[in-house]
């Protein structure tokens, strides 16, 4: 999951950050509406995580602007503001959640998860296609019922072909949603096609099929 963190209260959000990399996350931290709208306009992310109190504005603002822009974003409030009228204003708007400071570290991943659930696997913890099987909640990948054993960034790069499946996706695409936004000055993606050679060959040994497609010179597609 790739996650936009705008919260201007530094040891929070290093706090934050630390934490939810560790748990597998490309967390990336801005600390005012400016800086999130650069990142916002020139990146693509999964989910946002938004405090109310900016330094240069009012972050139900920027809430509106991110649900004109960019509908399918999960975004979850942070605020200390915890009053009814502003978390209703802002679930009215169209954030998905809302959790007033403090808050436990634990807790603030299990929402994130759970937005991103319902926003791309329908709710389910357990998500396929054709004979891959995934389980976000234990980060088992089985193929034709078969355990294989996956880095935490061919899982991540698995479920992002399989939530994006029939898709083409170019590698920088790939580099970015996996690595963060440094990736788009890399010299070149070999990396990914190594990542993308390794998942393909742990599916072919268990017995799957090779649903990853290469479309030469552009990217990949994941299809039957």
């Amino acid at each position: 999951m790739k996650l936009l963190v705008i919260e201007d209260q530094k040891e929070l959000s290093d706090n934050i950050q630390v934490y939810l990399e560790n748990e597998g996350y490309i967390c990336e931290v801005v600390a005012s509406i400016s800086k999130a709208s650069e990142k916002l306009y020139g990146y693509s992310y999964d989910l946002i995580l938004l405090d109310l109190m900016l330094p240069d504005g009012d972050g139900l603002d920027l809430l509106q602007t991110i649900k004109s822009n960019w509908p399918e974003l999960g975004i979850l409030i942070i605020s200390a503001k915890n009053a009814l009228d502003d978390k209703i204003a802002g679930l009215n708007m169209g954030a998905d959640d809302y959790l007033a400071k403090p808050f436990h570290l634990a807790e603030l991943n299990a929402r994130l998860k759970a937005i991103y659930r319902r926003k791309q696997q329908m709710g389910e913890d357990l998500i396929s296609f054709e004979n891959i099987s995934m389980n976000m909640d234990t980060y088992e990948v089985r193929v034709n019922d078969e355990t294989i054993e996956l880095t935490r960034k061919e899982f991540d790069l698995l479920h992002y072909f399989i939530v994006n499946k029939n898709r083409l996706l170019t590698k920088q695409a790939i580099a970015e949603h996996l690595w963060g936004d440094f990736m788009d000055s890399a010299d070149s993606f070999d990396f990914v096609y190594q990542h993308i050679k390794n998942l393909r060959r742990k599916i072919v040994n268990a017995g799957g099929m090779d649903v990853i497609h290469t479309v030469y010179g552009t990217g990949y597609k994941l299809k039957a």
